[in-house]
């Protein structure tokens, strides 16, 4: 085992280890990376495609992956696995995954959520699975999860979630030493969960006020940019400039994440919590002791001592969700 310098120090790839593509899909970019014996590397990353028929995404998908292969100096006849980390949630057809996800598929909440399609999925893992071997598909919190366990801030924890607070809001969740999944993958996606009364933002799943819905890092400028504030950055730079209305929009929004880490906390018996994102983790510092005071003092059976922590992997851990997929896939 070693490491390499142009990796976070903790990851760790085994000699021998033959290439595995690692793919993150989120609501606003799609990142590929290839990972071997030599560390990760040709990350290429563009955004999401949401134009043009449904297997738009899994051609544009098959596209990067040869693109990462040339940039690695690897021949795609090589790849021995391919992780997947999506946004979800997931639709089974005939075995395979296709994306239901509310900031892809047009289709779902329809032409008042401005996506350029119709769509009410995303073809998937057929069309990678007729060109590779071994594709393993996991919604993104999965990946992460399973990351930050391998490498990251939630190693030696059996009873413990992966948070993402960025474009969406996602979930992987760990109980008694196992990975939840559910009937189609889907475990984790209390994003779409109600913890509030507010019904003044239209979710991309059709949802109107659900916790991605008010509180996501698309939803800030949706909700938000009548008052000034055309996205989350400059929400919180106005924050940090003392502005009472950017504080308390932040403080609201901190409720409703709060809430939904209380909830899960609640109904898991967690130990540890690991949060990321890029909306969580450029203002982790502000955010983590708004969100960490939802869970004090609140039913001390159940949250005494339970931690809230900003991922391990810091703002790689996309990078990585995919390749603890599969890294075992490539020994």
């Amino acid at each position: 085992m070693h490491s390499h310098a142009n990796e976070h120090p903790q990851i760790l790839i085994p000699t021998g280890t033959a290439p595995v593509a690692c793919v993150d899909i989120g609501g606003t970019k799609v990142a590929v990376s290839m990972a071997d014996e030599q560390g990760v590397r040709g990350k290429v990353s563009e955004a999401t495609a949401i134009h043009g028929e449904n297997d738009a995404l899994a051609q544009q998908i098959i596209r990067l992956i040869g693109q990462s292969c040339s940039a690695a100096r690897l021949d795609v006849a090589d790849i021995a696995a391919v992780g997947v980390a999506s946004c979800g949630p997931f639709v089974m057809r005939d075995g395979l995954v296709e994306l239901a996800a509310p900031n892809i598929c047009g289709g779902l909440a329809g032409t008042a959520r401005g996506l350029p399609n119709a769509w009410t999925t995303a073809l998937l893992e057929a069309p990678l699975r007729a060109v590779f071997k071994g594709v393993r598909v996991e919604n993104d919190g999965v990946g992460a999860l399973e990351a930050e366990r391998r490498w990251g801030a939630l190693r030696g924890f059996d009873h413990c979630a992966y948070v993402t607070w960025s474009t969406g809001i996602g979930m992987g969740l760990c109980v008694d030493g196992r990975v939840l999944r559910g009937k189609n993958g889907n475990a984790g996606h209390a994003g779409h969960t109600f913890v509030s009364d507010n019904g003044d933002a239209l979710c991309g799943c059709g949802n109107t006020g659900d916790v991605e819905g008010l509180a996501a890092g698309n939803a800030i400028a949706r909700r938000f940019m009548a008052q000034g504030y055309a996205d989350a950055s400059a929400l919180f730079s106005a924050a940090y400039a003392d502005d009472a209305q950017a504080i308390g929009i932040i403080d609201g929004l901190c409720r409703v994440m709060g809430r939904t880490l209380y909830n899960l906390v609640v109904v898991m018996d967690l130990q540890r919590i690991a949060i990321g994102g890029s909306v969580f983790w450029h203002h982790r510092g502000y955010l983590l002791p708004r969100l960490q005071s939802h869970l004090l003092g609140k039913l001390g059976a159940l949250t005494d001592g339970v931690e809230l922590v900003s991922a391990g992997l810091g703002d790689r851990v996309g990078d990585y969700a995919a390749l603890a997929l599969v890294l075992d896939a490539g020994a």
